[in-house]
């Protein structure tokens, strides 16, 4: 038996104010996505007013429940919710709606306005994104408070998703949901907007599956209301849905929620023209007649329902007292673990964790993907909110945590799991892995990190473009890195990747030279807390003397003997090895030559102009790039006079070192575009 819902006459005009003031938003900035705000109103007014446990004085509150507004384009939804519950927002911000400097661009950003959990607008983003932020509950909670009943950790908190047919038509979003029945995440509400239009037309253009029937399949609970005999929301309904889905411990919950878009326009209610357009003076004066507004008056706020929807200030307050009474009795009865939160909230890492780095043997051969994979399993006991997986790569990866045991459900039948293990198998499902990481990163208390082949990084670009837009700490691991793979053939050689990925502004990409390389890569990224992709070999490579000044992204490997090089050599990865092997053979025969080793680019652009110049001095005009990519990104470093010894094609199906060879990634190939690029100097 659920509560019935207390709805008044002021929550009744609270939804009518939010529909006038989507209506108006858009009208007066030109443009926007009016008709979704407009009819999805009664429920977010619900979730925020009535459903959600948060505290609009302190939007990063711990113990708050999380609102993801998938379907991005909507964002009036949300930031009329934030105007009407306190956050700070207020109507200045929703009459400069989609203006220059204003707090309510055009799809919410995360960081940028108080209340916005995530970054979305890519359709299907956001939905894969609260994924991850249930997944990250149940991680957080089994590393701070695992003894805890159902509900009663102060670190339990639910994760509420609005989103629309466009997101559950995009791939990311199925990939994800998959998984989340797999993981049966009975934290994770998803109200899905079923309106039935798109911007072609009805939605059976191309949308005719039976959704419902499709979430059974992955395991979730289903649920559906339906439209009132006036045409809007059932509100009672929808709340009588929410609190079944609550109820539901073991999985997550969908509810098909009707609505009419643009509801109550007159004439565009219904039609794809309300979805993302204003609807026009007429129309809008028309919206605020049935709605008993002044048709002549614009962003029309009565005082006494702004009052009552700020009425939620003071029940966030009072829940979250309660909260911190529970929170202050977990913190005196779990002494270690709470300093374990203060070292993490705190941003700081352990002690001991400088120490945990492992060195390796000068002269041994190693695989960078091998090495990674050791100095996770050296990490891992000192930093215990690191965790990661893989997209069904892991003996490939090396992303395995040795007894980390398996991310899994209560009651999983796979062996050495737990609900709370550190080991997560995404399955073949590389782009809502990158939303599922980007989601758990948001949480701010777990290290995550998700493995695949770096060809396949291309499936989750999506997602990786958006973790890097929002700036947050998620590592990459993106192994077998060129041509030197070998016989999987050009499908699985990625020749493009490296200058891609390079061209994504805030991620940090990462191609260690060799084992020492790798190590002070892993330190170094933790340490940064930024969007990184490690790019590692496939094949074994020869390990050098560790150098701390990896850490800024470009140092002299090898000197000239006299100290002033004549030219440069600039590589990365596997190929750093034959810009050594070039040095050697030019310095025998007269030429000086200075190795520099850039594993990272960004890094590298990080240091200052001294530091820069010491290691590439501009006086030196004879350069070679060598990198088994596209030669793009190097002709800023290398100028008019370098040589790219590079990839301009795709690779084949042969053994590596061959290919490495047939394709002119040879020390002698690296000697004569020296001698080239010398020639050119002259």
């Amino acid at each position: 038996m659920t509560q019935p819902l207390e709805w008044t006459e002021l929550d009744e005009r609270a939804v009518a104010t939010a529909r006038v003031l989507a209506a108006d938003a858009v009208h007066k900035t030109g443009n926007g996505h009016p008709g979704t705000a407009m009819s999805l109103a009664p429920a977010s007014t619900l979730l925020f007013q009535r459903i959600m446990r948060h505290d609009p004085t302190d939007p990063s509150w711990i113990g708050r429940d999380r609102f993801v507004l998938s379907a991005g384009h909507s964002s009036l939804t949300l930031y009329i919710q934030l105007f009407l519950s306190g956050y700070g927002l207020e109507l200045n911000d929703l009459e400069s709606f989609r203006t220059e400097n204003s707090l309510t661009p055009g799809h919410p950003e995360y960081g940028h306005t108080k209340g916005v959990e995530v970054t979305t607008g890519p359709l299907g983003q956001g939905i894969s994104n609260a994924v991850g932020m249930a997944m990250d509950t149940r991680y957080v909670r089994g590393l701070l408070d695992a003894g805890a009943a159902p509900g009663q950790s102060p670190f339990d908190h639910h994760v509420y998703v609005t989103a629309g047919d466009g997101c559950l038509e995009e791939g990311i979003s199925s990939e994800a949901c998959s998984l989340a029945g797999t993981q049966k995440l009975g934290n994770l509400i998803v109200l899905y907007d079923d309106n039935h239009i798109s911007i072609e037309g009805n939605t059976d253009v191309a949308f005719t599956e039976d959704v419902l029937k499709r979430y059974e399949a992955y395991g979730w609970q289903t649920l559906h209301t339906d439209l009132l005999p006036n045409g809007s929301i059932d509100i009672d309904a929808v709340n009588a849905a929410i609190l079944e889905g609550q109820a539901d411990i073991n999985r997550p919950t969908i509810i098909r929620m009707r609505s009419i878009i643009g509801w109550p326009a007159p004439k565009l209610q219904n039609t794809g023209k309300a979805h993302g357009a204003d609807l026009g003076a007429e129309e809008v004066g028309a919206i605020k007649e049935i709605l008993g507004f002044d048709p002549n008056k614009s962003f029309q706020v009565d005082d006494q329902v702004l009052a009552h929807t700020r009425e939620v200030v003071g029940r966030g307050k009072e829940a979250h007292e309660k909260w911190t009474l529970q929170y202050n009795a977990w913190r005196d009865s779990h002494a270690e673990k709470a300093a374990l939160l203060d070292r993490i909230l705190a941003e700081k890492l352990p002690d001991d964790f400088d120490a945990a780095i492992p060195v390796f043997e000068t002269g041994t051969s190693v695989a960078t993907r091998v090495a990674s994979g050791k100095v996770i399993n050296a990490i891992a006991p000192v930093l215990p909110e690191f965790w990661g997986g893989s997209a069904d790569l892991a003996g490939s990866n090396n992303t395995s945590i040795d007894d980390g045991m398996s991310f899994e459900p209560e009651g999983s039948p796979v062996p050495n799991s737990s609900p709370y293990g550190r080991i997560i198998h995404f399955g073949v499902r590389e782009h809502g892995m990158g939303a599922i990481l980007n989601g758990i990163a948001i949480g701010g208390i777990s290290k995550v990190y998700g493995g695949t082949f770096f060809t396949f990084a291309d499936y989750m670009r999506g997602a990786v473009r958006v973790g890097s837009l929002m700036d947050i700490p998620v590592t990459y691991v993106w192994t077998h890195d060129s041509i030197g793979l070998g016989e999987d053939g050009p499908t699985h050689q990625p020749v493009e990747h490296l200058t891609a990925y390079r061209a994504i502004p805030n991620l940090h990409i990462v191609r260690p030279a060799d084992a020492n390389e790798t190590a002070i890569a892993w330190k170094t990224i933790i340490e940064n807390r930024k969007p990184t992709g490690l790019v590692l070999s496939r094949q074994n490579l020869p390990t050098y003397d560790a150098n701390p000044d990896v850490a800024k992204g470009g140092y002299i490997r090898v000197d000239a003997s006299n100290g002033e090089p004549k030219v440069l050599l600039l590589a990365t990865g596997s190929e750093v090895q034959l810009a050594v092997g070039a040095a050697e053979q030019l310095e025998s025969e007269g030429i000086p030559a200075r190795v520099v080793s850039l594993p990272c680019f960004e890094w590298f652009a990080e240091q200052d102009d001294a530091y820069r110049e010491s290691v590439i001095p501009s006086a030196v005009k004879a350069r070679v790039s060598v990198e088994a990519g596209l030669a793009t990104p190097w002709y800023r470093l290398i100028g008019d006079n370098g040589v790219a010894v590079s990839l301009e094609h795709y690779g084949e199906s042969a053994d590596g070192a061959l290919l490495m060879k047939k394709f002119g990634f040879t020390v002698e190939n690296v000697v004569a575009a020296a001698k080239k690029s010398l020639q050119a100097t002259e």
